[in-house]
């Protein structure tokens, strides 16, 4: 095997034996073919639309095919294989209708869009279509960037989906741009330029998943959420997804179940839609690579909705439910709805009756609600802070959290920040510093925590009007800087997003990306100012003296 696709590979090159996430070489060899089955599906579903051909079971198919392939999602054998068979048949069913649509199959296809073999024959073709099929490493290099990129943007279109949102634009990229990593007739600099549309089309998906949540759920507000325990059975909620929590929540009503959330679902607190469950707690513990030991003190039901699930420990894995692209061999799995019914959570319901209260783990409260609605809402007490001097800069900590210990950057460099500085967050990277108590500035807290990752948007959203209200030709002269954790492929749509945007100097960590060329670097540095990070003590100094004067955008504010 060979995947770099996470930021904790091994030694920052590629796992080869086994994946750090836990991925055993059988699956990262299905995950492989899967994606160049998808690519090859891609390539005819291109040619569909060319025909004015649209099929939404291809569309879902490919969306739902790249999210099961990102880190911590699937470690299930036999889920890739069964996927992989589908994806055949949906193939060949997609060159039918195209024939039957009048179109023509062109001569001497990519063998992608034409190999077939039994389930026995597929690790044998795995290991012809890995990541190091490609010899060249630049065009390697870019061509991996988009395929992470797009599995970001098919996660976050899943999301959207799932409420009934979605948009033909962002499934015709996502086709396009995976036919395009089988095309050996482009060049670097055919590649670098789809790479950054790459970036447009997260801006837009994060826009549409936006308007699906707010819509369905209402617009994140200031809330304080508990970290406490109640003493009757719970159900703990990890994961993204806030259709099955909105579900869950129904079927829980006067159970006597109470519902947590774990990890990326703690902003599910901030809509106003949620607030009606009494029976809806609070949150229980950290990120998601605290799962070991917060599963096992939780005591009761887990339910894994996407991705971040770690391999589960034998002390709660009877106690573990997935669904939707998550799966693990041995973990019972929830059915996906049929025909618009909400999935039936009566098994976990009747599992945590049979289970004790959680055991309370830490006590208190945090803050949080501050997506863009909310600070705007707000605004006029933001600028006033900057425009007196009470708020020198901002900094956009948004991204991953993990386990390498060097993580431990991002606690640090929150507590050296000076006190009058803003950290605007998104993302499980939060939990490295929003509970060490850094305090408000005349009420404004000094952690604004927008939400999911996939609220990186806001975060956008806040810069652009805070643009606009001073009047700045260009979004890099406000007083922000971006110092942003990464871990998986949706951080890496997220990057690509802010550079679309125009975004420049953004600092990611704790190591840059491994499937990065030194060339790939080379041009990002050149023309984007990335970089990485060093030390949280010299970080801070670097940021607060940014282009040689830590007053120069206050000023221009100012004036």
């Amino acid at each position: 095997m060979f995947c770099y696709q996470c930021e904790e590979t091994t030694q920052g090159t590629g796992c080869t034996v086994k994946g750090i996430c836990g991925k055993p070489e059988d699956v990262a060899g299905l995950q492989d073919l899967l994606i160049y089955t998808l690519k090859g599906i891609a390539i005819h579903a291109t040619q569909a639309r060319s025909l004015h051909l649209e099929r939404r079971d291809v569309d879902e198919f490919i969306m739902e095919g790249l999210f099961s392939t990102i880190t911590n999602a699937n470690f299930d054998s036999s889920c890739f294989v069964t996927r992989i068979e589908d994806g055949l048949l949906l193939r060949e069913a997609l060159r039918a209708s195209i024939i039957t649509a009048g179109g023509t199959i062109p001569a001497g296809p990519n063998d992608a869009a034409t190999w077939t073999s039994p389930a026995s024959g597929f690790e044998q073709k795995a290991a012809l279509v890995g990541v190091l099929a490609t010899q060249d490493e630049d065009i390697r290099s870019l061509r991996e960037l988009l395929t992470y990129g797009v599995k970001g943007i098919a996660a976050y279109a899943e999301h959207a989906y799932t409420l009934d949102y979605q948009e033909n634009g962002v499934f015709a990229f996502i086709e396009r741009a995976l036919s395009a990593t089988l095309d050996d007739t482009l060049t670097v600099g055919d590649l670098v330029p789809l790479v950054l549309e790459a970036g447009k089309f997260g801006v837009d998906v994060m826009a549409l998943l936006d308007k699906a949540n707010t819509t369905s759920y209402g617009n994140p507000e200031l809330t304080t959420v508990n970290l406490g325990v109640r003493d009757k059975p719970g159900i703990l909620v990890s994961g993204h997804d806030l259709k099955d929590l909105e579900e869950l929540l129904v079927q829980t009503q006067g159970t006597g179940v109470d519902v947590y959330t774990h990890g990326e679902m703690l902003p599910a607190h901030y809509y106003p839609a949620f607030k009606k469950f009494d029976n809806f707690v609070g949150n229980y513990g950290n990120a998601w690579h605290r799962q070991a030991s917060e599963f096992r003190s939780f005591n009761g039901v887990v339910f894994l909705t996407t991705n971040c699930l770690v391999p589960p420990k034998d002390s709660y894995k009877q106690r573990l439910y997935t669904t939707g692209v998550v799966g693990f061999e041995g973990v019972k799995h929830i059915a996906d709805r049929v025909d618009g019914r909400p999935k039936d959570f009566s098994a976990l319901i009747k599992h945590a009756l049979t289970c004790p209260a959680p055991r309370e783990i830490e006590t208190g409260e945090l803050i949080g609600g501050f997506a863009h609605h909310q600070v705007i809402a707000l605004a006029d007490k933001v600028v006033d802070a900057v425009q007196t001097g009470a708020i020198k800069r901002f900094f956009v900590m948004a991204g991953c959290d993990g386990r390498v210990k060097t993580r431990s950057y991002y606690t640090d460099f929150a507590q050296a920040l000076p006190e009058d500085t803003v950290i605007l967050t998104a993302g499980c990277a939060k939990y490295r510093y929003n509970k060490l108590g850094l305090g408000d500035i005349g009420g404004i807290p000094r952690v604004l925590d927008a939400g999911q990752c996939n609220d990186s948007y806001s975060l956008v959203v806040i810069a652009l009007k805070l643009k606009e209200v001073f009047g700045l030709e260009d979004i890099n002269d406000l007083p922000i800087s971006y110092n942003i954790a990464w871990y998986e492929q949706k951080a890496v749509i997220v990057l690509l997003a802010l550079l679309h945007l125009g975004i420049k100097d953004i600092h990611l960590g704790p190591a840059l990306p491994a499937f990065l060329s030194p060339n790939v670097v080379t041009v990002l540095m050149d023309n984007f100012g990335i970089a990485g990070i060093t030390n949280a003590q010299d970080d801070v100094e670097m940021f607060m003296a940014s282009n040689g004067d830590a007053d120069a955008d206050a000023e221009l504010i100012v004036a």
